[in-house]
């Protein structure tokens, strides 16, 4: 009997989820995900925002955006906090500091609120999935050949003396640390004859230091070359910088990761003529959909192919795959990587409303 009442509960859920899909639902229709940014306001969360809303809307799902102005640990803890009290399904959430908010997650977690991350990592065990731009092999070179590019445009021999710096968010932000590591490492192997006049610069994904900050370096160094901003906080301000002190691109390169929406105003005015990024709101929108859908009771395994709708097919890597040496739980862990990446100059960037 108890094999004939198991057997009749299968066929039952089968045919449920038979008519969930027969109707048109989604993997996570009816799921509520928290989706928490780094900081509000800035041009790159708010388009990654935008992204998730719309996809969320076609897949019957509910993004619920919670965010701060305060780009901070003590403010993200309380905003999964928050999440937790409003009894999400699942969170989503590009992270401030690399470990920091490991315990709140894992929490999180042990009460059936699984979590992914966009952008910004935290431990493998504090999160399911993690959603990715690149590996730091990928980012860090596009960096250093999109100011290769520019400097070559304004007549500077990057065979000879170059003398540059980096100016991001701080080193506990692991992805773009990890961006500046390969970065500079490439920048040894293939321009020996550069010369990096600091140790980066920081300015804590914070706007008004951000422009601090690039008015410092201007100051320090009169005579740099190159700045690298990889961070979408730190390249407008490093613009705005510019601006302040009378520059534009024929006097210094500045190039970076940031939404065209943040860079645009700086390419009309001759400050920047080259800077890169991705799609942030597939990225968005694919971290609330896995999150989602492994709380939607979905289990997955390193290799397997999640059909997204209206994104596509995406494979599920090993952590080992973005990290090195990181480890990868049996299942319901690991790692998606975004397919592409985009460089915007003048000729392209009208074609990327974000």
């Amino acid at each position: 009997m108890k094999k004939i009442l198991a057997l009749v509960l299968v066929v039952c859920m089968s045919l449920t989820m038979v008519s969930a899909f027969a109707e048109g639902k989604s993997a996570v229709d009816g799921l509520t995900v928290a989706f928490i940014p780094k900081v509000s306001g800035n041009s790159f969360f708010e388009a990654a925002n935008d992204g998730a809303q719309k996809y969320a809307a076609e897949w019957g799902m509910t993004v619920d955006y919670i965010g701060s102005p305060d780009a901070s640990v003590t403010t993200q803890l309380e905003l999964i906090q928050q999440a937790i009290d409003k009894g999400v399904d699942a969170i989503c959430i590009s992270a401030v500091d690399a470990t920091a908010l490991d315990e709140k997650l894992i929490e999180a977690q042990e009460q059936g609120i699984y979590v992914s991350t966009w952008d910004s990592d935290v431990s493998p065990n504090a999160r399911a999935m993690m959603v990715s731009q690149g590996t730091a092999a990928v980012l860090g070179p596009m960096l250093v050949d999109m100011g290769v590019e520019s400097l070559t445009e304004r007549g500077v021999d990057v065979n000879g003396e170059v003398k540059y710096v980096w100016h991001f968010s701080n080193p506990s932000v692991a992805d773009q640390n990890s961006w500046y590591v390969a970065g500079d490492e490439y920048i040894k192997e293939k321009y020996p004859s550069w010369v990096a006049v600091s140790e980066p610069f920081y300015s804590n994904q914070d706007p008004a230091q951000s422009v601090s900050t690039g008015e410092a370096i201007f100051e320090a160094y009169p005579d740099i070359d190159l700045i690298i901003c990889n961070d979408s906080t730190a390249l407008p301000g490093q613009c705005a910088a510019a601006q302040n002190k009378g520059l534009t691109a024929a006097d210094v390169t500045i190039t970076g990761f940031c939404p065209p929406s943040g860079m645009t105003t700086y390419l009309e005015a001759g400050i920047c003529t080259r800077w890169g990024l991705w799609d942030c709101g597939i990225q968005g929108a694919l971290g609330c959909y896995l999150a989602a859908y492994v709380s939607a009771g979905n289990t997955v395994h390193v290799g397997d192919i999640v059909s997204v709708p209206g994104i596509g097919d995406v494979e599920i890597l090993a952590n080992g795959d973005l990290v090195e040496g990181q480890e990868t739980a049996p299942e319901n862990n690991g790692v998606v990587l975004l397919p592409e990446r985009v460089v915007f100059t003048a000729e392209n960037v009208a074609n990327y409303p974000f």
